[in-house]
């Protein structure tokens, strides 16, 4: 991504996260932009709780409610967040309906969505949460796209702890 100059949605980003209090609607405006910018209809906000180490749903958009409960606590490690936050780098599936790999959760069909992806949500080397986003068509974000989302979940992470 070239950092010269800022794509308009790190500003709309920022817009949204200059508020004084960090909240579950805020989180929703920030995750609504992402899916705006990427052409995805669902998307997760995940923050860490560091007292047990899970990653803990914030805001969400599209998830179906037979899967709601799987995804609102996930373990490091586990799924396509708990990777991307165990890795501390994005993952994706270019589709989550013919994936094989192992790496999302049988469950995830349940969205009925294909492309897909997870970001930790990163300050520093200080894992914060993850956020995702995911479409209906086969999809594979590039290294640009990557790097953006990198660097909006870095944005939600400076504040999340505040």
């Amino acid at each position: 991504m070239n950092e010269s100059v800022q794509p308009p949605i790190l500003r709309r980003v920022e817009d949204k996260l200059s508020d004084e209090r960090i909240t579950e609607a805020v989180l929703l405006d920030v995750l609504d932009l992402a899916l705006e910018h990427f052409g995805c209809v669902v998307g997760t906000i995940h923050r860490l709780n560091r007292a047990n180490g899970l990653l803990e749903i914030a805001a969400q958009r599209g998830i179906p409610d037979a899967i709601m409960g799987r995804v609102r606590i996930i373990p490091i490690g586990k799924g396509m967040a708990g990777l991307a936050a165990e890795r501390r780098e994005p993952v994706q599936v270019c589709n989550l309906q013919t994936d094989e790999s192992g790496v999302a959760k049988p469950g995830a069909k349940l969205t009925e969505m294909e492309g897909s992806i997870a970001a930790p949500v990163l300050v520093g080397d200080s894992l914060r949460g993850t956020i995702g986003v995911a479409k209906p068509q086969a999809y594979e974000f590039t290294k640009d796209e990557q790097a953006l989302l990198l660097e909006i979940g870095s944005m939600i992470g400076r504040r999340l702890d505040e």
